[in-house]
């Protein structure tokens, strides 16, 4: 049997302000009983869609090759393909399209496996109509939102090729020099975001302080100087409309922002000179208890310079001038972050940070806030950071 196509005109509808034209949702029902395929046909369109219906699993896939659904309401229990598997399949062969999945069992664990499956809703039964009408203009949307975010990705992930050959091809013009280089990266940062100007300068010194009281090597000091450096580095493919809204991001944007982590990784492990930070750009915003991003990653399973970076950056987020407070005193950054050991950060890095005076700090802020201001030819290299503050401590660790 061939699947039927449900317009105003059709016997089994009933009268009401259907929309006809070709840009009405088009939403295919499933289902084996007729008087369930009628009830929602009848429902959904006096809401302006278009339905088509069938009898069996079967039926719908040969529907869904014949032509492209924005919905897809399917019976659990159907003979032969079952509405779990008209799921799996029709959300692997049709991603347009959301499917939603309706049944008469009432046990919680068989909506949860249905959405483990793809279901963006599971439908009890008998049908109400309002919450049918309701539930498909709520997966419609969702999925319309899913489908906006992949092609962003899609799109950024364009633009991030194409910055990366213009990057790696910058790089292989400046004779070889490294730091060069991600001084200049560090610098377009911050010409974008100009409310954390000297962030990374600073974030950098406080991750070596630290570092250095624990007895990391000069390799992990090394890579800790490219990571912190850069850690932000993917914000360049952030749009400035989320990068620099004034306001609280929605969840749509915060997932786009929360994409700079990956951005940047992908960005600085291709060249060679600053992958060793790589693996501190992708997961600094991890946490030790495990509640972060982008993987999840707890305790040690966090690289040890990510968990030092954690600690620093916290530090200089609370004690640097924001537009919207005063910067806060040192004490109160420590008294934080160590009311944090163990959630948010790593207990041995918060130890060897509470072991360091205050002072310490204190002076790397006032260093750092003085090249504020400054031409490029007057700021320290990164090199100079390094060799200053990072190599000569490593050869006198123990």
């Amino acid at each position: 049997m061939q699947s039927q196509v449900l317009t105003p005109q059709h016997p089994l509808e009933m009268d009401g302000p259907a929309a006809t034209s070709a840009a009405a949702p088009r939403i295919l029902l499933v289902d084996g009983e007729l008087r369930a395929r009628q009830l929602l046909s009848d429902a959904l369109s006096r809401e302006g869609f278009l339905c088509e219906v069938c009898r069996s699993g079967e039926e719908a896939l040969e529907a869904l090759e014949r032509g492209s659904f924005d919905a897809v309401i399917a019976e659990l229990a159907l003979p032969g393909v079952s509405g779990l598997a008209l799921v799996e399949e029709g959300r692997r062969r049709h991603l347009q399209a959301a499917f939603l999945l309706a049944t008469d069992d009432q046990d919680i664990r068989t909506g949860i496996e249905a959405m483990k499956r793809g279901a963006a809703d599971c439908l009890l039964k008998p049908f109400q109509p309002d919450c049918v009408v309701a539930s498909v203009h709520r997966a419609l949307k969702m999925r319309r939102m899913e489908l906006e975010l992949e092609r962003y990705r899609n799109d950024l992930e364009g633009m991030v090729e194409d910055r990366t050959k213009k990057l790696v091809a910058a790089i292989q013009g400046v004779d070889q020099a490294h730091n060069e280089a991600m001084e200049v990266l560090g610098a377009a940062l911050d010409a974008r975001d100009d409310e954390t100007g000297g962030h990374a300068m600073r974030v950098t010194r406080y991750c070596l302080e630290i570092a250095r009281s624990m007895g990391c090597t000069a390799e992990q000091l090394d890579a800790m100087t490219r990571g912190a450096y850069l850690h932000d580095i993917g914000k360049i493919g952030i749009p400035d409309a989320i990068l620099l809204k004034k306001g609280k991001l929605s969840p749509q944007e915060r997932a786009v922002m929360q994409v700079h982590v990956e951005i940047g990784y992908d960005l600085i492990k291709r060249a060679a000179f600053m992958a060793p930070g790589a693996e501190i750009v992708l997961t600094h915003h991890e946490r030790y208890d495990g509640m972060g991003y982008p993987r999840g990653l707890k305790a040690e399973e966090i690289p040890l310079g990510a968990r030092v970076f954690a600690v620093a950056d916290t530090l200089d987020a609370m004690t640097s001038e924001r537009p919207y407070r005063r910067a806060l005193p040192f004490s109160v950054a420590r008294a934080e972050i160590i009311c944090e050991s163990g959630r948010q950060f790593d207990p041995n890095v918060v130890q060897a940070f509470v072991s360091i005076p205050e002072r310490v700090w204190e002076n790397i802020l006032l260093e750092v806030s003085g090249l504020r201001g400054k031409t490029i030819p007057d700021i320290p290299k990164l090199s100079v950071i390094w060799h200053r503050w990072g190599r000569r401590h490593a050869a006198s660790s123990p």
